[in-house]
């Protein structure tokens, strides 16, 4: 009997043991404990804020890419975890950094609409500077042509959308002013001058 006991009492020990090194090894597999927290790389190129990351044991990568025209192209605009999060060794921070050239955009048909609506779906297309020259025809306000860098435009033409989009639009006919000074009458003219004869 005492030496069945022995042995339960032994067995519980190995497995004490066990669950011991079991319990170290997941610690050191998964670097329990050891957590950093995330530096800012907004406004860095990402270049830079690769660098930044892997000094601190992490990792970035691109999640998406904008265009922003205030902002040199390649610089981080956004990043996630952000700044000061606490995150374990290794960690990917996913990157959002202004793309190193404009976004293309496909021009519908602009002629033949008014000013209004033209410039309404250029803004929709994110296109922002648009200039207006006005060229003689009956039809006021009536988009006529379109221009990019001097050269025409047609349906299904692809730009920037930095940009500078020119819309030919009609000045209208011209407003016809009539004369507000009423003649004389003929009759009274001559019955003023017979006035005058008698003196």
């Amino acid at each position: 009997m005492k030496k069945i006991l022995l042995n339960i009492l032994a067995m519980i020990a190995v497995g004490i043991v066990i669950l011991w090194i079991t319990s170290l090894w997941l610690d050191s597999w998964t670097r329990h404990g050891d957590t950093i927290s995330v530096p800012s790389v907004r406004s860095l190129s990402y270049t830079e804020a690769l660098s930044a990351l892997d000094a601190d044991g992490l990792k970035g990568c691109i999640s998406d890419s904008v265009y922003d025209l205030h902002t040199p192209p390649g610089t981080v605009i956004e990043q996630n975890p952000k700044a000061g999060t606490v995150v374990k060794e290794g960690r990917e921070v996913f990157l959002v950094i202004n793309a190193l050239s404009p976004k293309m955009v496909t021009l519908p048909s602009l002629t033949d609409i008014s000013l209004r609506q033209a410039r309404s779906i250029l803004e929709g297309l994110e296109i922002k500077n648009i200039k207006v020259v006005t060229l003689p025809s009956d039809f006021k306000d009536l988009v006529l042509g379109v221009k990019y860098n001097g050269a025409r435009l047609s349906a299904g033409a692809r730009i920037p959308v930095s940009s500078t989009v020119v819309l030919e639009v009609g000045q209208g006919a011209p407003e016809i002013i009539t004369d507000s000074i009423v003649s004389s009458d003929p009759s009274s003219s001559s019955d003023t001058s017979d006035h005058l004869d008698l003196f």
